[in-house]
C-alpha cells in the first residue's frame, strides 16, 4: 500500500501533515499513529466507529452498497456455489482450495473432531440449566489445559494446528453443550458424515435408533456458517485481536470472542429478532406493530432490521430468506405464522418510506432465528451456533495478526473527564 496524499491539520499555528493511506478497495484512511508525538493530543472515537484498528486482507464491507467479500470473493457466489469447509480454507489461507488441497484439510478437520475424554468430565462441572454459551467459553478456554502442543504461538505449525483443531472441534463442544443442557447422551462424532451432517448427528442423534441427517436441513446449516464465518473488525472479531496482540494462546483469544459475541447487541440479535415475530403472532396485527414502531415515545422496536454497518439490504438476508422457504418446505410447515408475519414485514419495509428512509432493511438475523427454531434449535442454541460459524473468522483474524510484523499491544487511550490531582487529607481530618 502506497500513501497517495496527506491531509493538513493545524494547531496552534503549526501544520501537521497526515499521511493519507489507501487501501485496495474502499476509503482513504488517514494514518494517524505520529498525531500524539506531533501535537500531544489523541483522538475520540467512542465505540471506534471512525478508527481502523489494523490492516487486513481478510473480509470487505461496504455497507451502503450492501457488499460484503471474503478474500475478495462475494457472500452470494459463495453461498451459492461453495461449502463451509472451502470457505474456512479461503478464509484461514487466502485462496480457494485445489480439489487435492480440499480433500487434503477436510481429512485434517474430519480427524480433529473428537474431543479429550476428560472433557467429558469438566462439562459435568456446570448445572445442567446454565446457559450453553457458559459452557462453551469455559471449556474453549479449557482446551490450551489439553492441547499444550499447539499453545506456542511462535511456532506457525502450532498455529495451524490450533486453528484446525479449534474448527474441527467447536461443533462437538457445542453439540455436547446441548447434549448436558438436555440430559441426553454425548454423540461421538462420525468421519463418514460432512462437517453440517455431523454436527446435526451429534446434535439430535440417540444412541437408540438411527438417525437420518436430511441433505436440506445440512445445506441450509452450510449456508448459515458461510453467511456467518466472518464480518471484519466486530465487536468479537476485535475482542479476539486485543486478547491476541497480548500474546495469549488461541484457545483463549477463541473464548475471549465467544464472552463477547454473548452479548445481545451483538450475538443475540437473531434471538431477538425471532421474539419480535412471536410477539406480534400474526400477519393481521402487523399495522399495529408498525405503528408502535414509528411512535417515538413507544420503547417497542423493530428487530432484525437495520444493521450498524449495512445501510442499504444486507447481502446475506437475501440467501436467507430463500433458504427459510425451503426449510420449511422441507419440514412441512408450509403456513408457519411466524413465516408469513417475517415476509409481509419485510414486503412493508421495502416499501414504506419510513423504513426507507431510515434504511431499515431486513438483515441476516431476521431469518436466521426462523430457520433454526424450524430445524429445532432452541433459542439458547442460536448465540452458539454463530459461534461456531464465526470461530474460523475468528481464527483467520488471530493468525493474520500474529503474523503481522507492525502488530502491538491493544493500548486504546481515553479522554479523561475525573477530578484533577488533589491533596490527600487524612481521614481524621475529612468533613
Amino acid at each position: 500500500m502506497a500513501d497517495q496524499t496527506s491531509v493538513v491539520l493545524e494547531d496552534a499555528g503549526k501544520k501537521i501533515s497526515l499521511p493519507l493511506i489507501e487501501g485496495s478497495v474502499g476509503p482513504k484512511v488517514i494514518d494517524i499513529r505520529k498525531l500524539y508525538a506531533e501535537t500531544g493530543h489523541f483522538t475520540y472515537d467512542p465505540g471506534f466507529t471512525s478508527t481502523a484498528s489494523c490492516e487486513s486482507t481478510i473480509t470487505y464491507i461496504d455497507g451502503d452498497e450492501g457488499v460484503l467479500l471474503y478474500r475478495g470473493y462475494s457472500i452470494d457466489d459463495l453461498a451459492d456455489k461453495s461449502d463451509f469447509p472451502e470457505v474456512c480454507y479461503l478464509l484461514l489461507n487466502g485462496e480457494l482450495p485445489t480439489q487435492a488441497q480440499k480433500e487434503k484439510f477436510l481429512k485434517n478437520i474430519t480427524y480433529h473432531t473428537m474431543v479429550h475424554e476428560q472433557l467429558s468430565m469438566f462439562f459435568r462441572g456446570f448445572r445442567r440449566d446454565a446457559h450453553p454459551m457458559a459452557v462453551i467459553c469455559g471449556v474453549v478456554g479449557a482446551l490450551s489445559a489439553f492441547y499444550h502442543d499447539s499453545t506456542d504461538i511462535s511456532d506457525p505449525v502450532q498455529r495451524v494446528i490450533a486453528s484446525h483443531r479449534l474448527i474441527a472441534k467447536m461443533p462437538t463442544i457445542i453439540a455436547m453443550a446441548y447434549k448436558y443442557s438436555i440430559g441426553q447422551p454425548f454423540m461421538y462424532p462420525r468421519n463418514d458424515l460432512d462437517y453440517c451432517e455431523n454436527f446435526l448427528y451429534m446434535t439430535f442423534g440417540v444412541p437408540c435408533e438411527p438417525y437420518k441427517v436430511s441433505p436440506t436441513l445440512a445445506s441450509a446449516l452450510d449456508k448459515i456458517f458461510i453467511l456467518h464465518a466472518d464480518h471484519e473488525q466486530n465487536a468479537s472479531t476485535s475482542t479476539v485481536r486485543l486478547a491476541g496482540s497480548s500474546g495469549a494462546n488461541p484457545f483463549a483469544c477463541i473464548a475471549a470472542g465467544i464472552a463477547c459475541l454473548w452479548g445481545p447487541a451483538h450475538g443475540g440479535a437473531n434471538e431477538a429478532a425471532l421474539n419480535m415475530l412471536q410477539q406480534i403472532g400474526t400477519p393481521d396485527r402487523i399495522p399495529e406493530y408498525i405503528a408502535k414502531a414509528k411512535d417515538k415515545n413507544d420503547p417497542f422496536r423493530l428487530m432484525g432490521f437495520g444493521h450498524r454497518v449495512y445501510k442499504n439490504y444486507d447481502p446475506r438476508a437475501k440467501v436467507m430468506q430463500e433458504t427459510a422457504r425451503q426449510v420449511l418446505d422441507e419440514l412441512g410447515v408450509h403456513n408457519d405464522p411466524l413465516f408469513q408475519v417475517a415476509m409481509e414485514l419485510e414486503k412493508i419495509a421495502l416499501s414504506d418510506p419510513y423504513f426507507i428512509e431510515k434504511k431499515l432493511y431486513p438483515n441476516v438475523d431476521f431469518y436466521s432465528g426462523i430457520i433454526l427454531r424450524a430445524m429445532g434449535f432452541p433459542t439458547t442454541m442460536f448465540t452458539p451456533l454463530f459461534a461456531l460459524a464465526r470461530t474460523v473468522g475468528w481464527i483467520a483474524q488471530w493468525s493474520e495478526m500474529i503474523a503481522d510484523p507492525s502488530q502491538k499491544i491493544g493500548r486504546p487511550r481515553q479522554l479523561y473527564t475525573g477530578s484533577p490531582r488533589r491533596a490527600f487529607v487524612p481521614v481524621a481530618e475529612r468533613a
